[in-house]
């Protein structure tokens, strides 16, 4: 079962061009719908409908969130197109099934007064300048063009130099768009490079290796990790007075794209700056403007109260 993973995995990355997370996801729910067939005895070339369905039964009885199990299933069904094609098996167990139906939940996103704590926190609550230009750069950065955190950590240093009006983004599926950078965020890239360019000169002259990336680190990637920086947005919110909770680094593209919305931005120009494939998930933002209208007339309409 391990070569079946291992495999298809594989041709995801050759012919789809499928992302490192989206390997490693379908890597782990391929793993963990494999630990429970060798658990019962069926493998992938001998499991039955049933068994798919019984799986699904027990992820259920796990407690997992509807999103969880649907996703495995689409792992599962994946797994068994590709094993079909390449002529694995003669059937598809798992072409039939109807996985849980996603609850379409609208996203979490932050007041532009959060928003705004939360950038003060990150100009003057970390231990060093050097800490504190940095963190300002991201949160700028984030906050400026609605990337995904795994675009932000990875961008190059190249694609930031010379103070440019638009950064080039490379997002999912390894598609690049332009997004427009404020004269803030400019600022915060020109003062952070600045310095970085001068941690490498040290760096150099004392014989260690520098990293291409705008946000480097010393680990095995050679920039910083999503995880870190989700810690880290989390330090900043208790810096800033706002409930960690509410801050991730997704509810600051989620924050973007809203109050671009809510001051007039047009829903196909927001759809482009996010990198979204299809304009009905940009769509989800204008329920969250519904929401917050909802939101006001029932708290401050004067006939709400009585």
């Amino acid at each position: 079962m391990s070569r079946w993973i291992q495999t298809f995995l594989d041709a995801q990355a050759a012919e789809l061009d499928a992302s490192e997370n989206t390997l490693l996801a379908y890597g782990r729910d391929l793993m963990d719908f494999g630990g429970w067939l060798a658990a019962r005895g069926p493998t992938f070339g001998s499991a039955s409908r049933a068994d798919v369905e019984d799986y699904l039964i027990h992820c259920d009885n796990q407690g997992l969130a509807p999103s969880t199990r649907a996703r495995r299933l689409s792992a599962v069904k994946q797994i068994y197109r590709f094993a079909y094609e390449e002529g694995w098996r003669e059937d598809n167990p798992a072409i039939q099934i109807k996985g849980p139906g996603r609850k379409k939940a609208l996203p979490k996103t932050l007041s532009v007064e959060e928003v705004d704590r939360l950038l003060g926190a990150a100009q003057t609550s970390a231990r060093s300048v050097e800490d504190r230009l940095r963190n300002t750069c991201l949160m700028e950065l984030l906050y400026a063009t609605g990337m995904r955190v795994t675009e932000l950590v990875t961008l190059p240093v190249a694609a930031a130099r010379g103070d440019p009006r638009m950064l080039l983004v490379r997002g999912k599926g390894d598609k690049e768009r332009m997004v427009p950078l404020a004269a803030s965020a400019r600022d915060a890239v020109a003062v952070w490079i600045s310095t970085r360019d001068a941690q490498d000169a040290a760096a150099q002259a004392a014989g260690k290796p520098t990293s291409k990336f705008l946000f480097p680190s010393r680990g095995k990637s050679g920039h910083l990790t999503r995880h870190r920086f989700y810690m880290l947005i989390k330090e900043l919110a208790v810096a800033g007075g706002v409930d960690p909770s509410k801050v991730t680094p997704h509810t600051l593209r989620h924050a973007f794209a809203t109050h671009l919305l809510a001051n007039g931005a047009d829903l196909r120009a927001i759809q482009t700056l996010l990198g979204h494939a299809d304009i009905s998930t940009t769509e989800i933002y204008t329920h969250v403007l519904d929401e917050r209208l909802k939101e006001l007339v029932l708290d401050h309409h004067p006939l709400a109260k009585g």
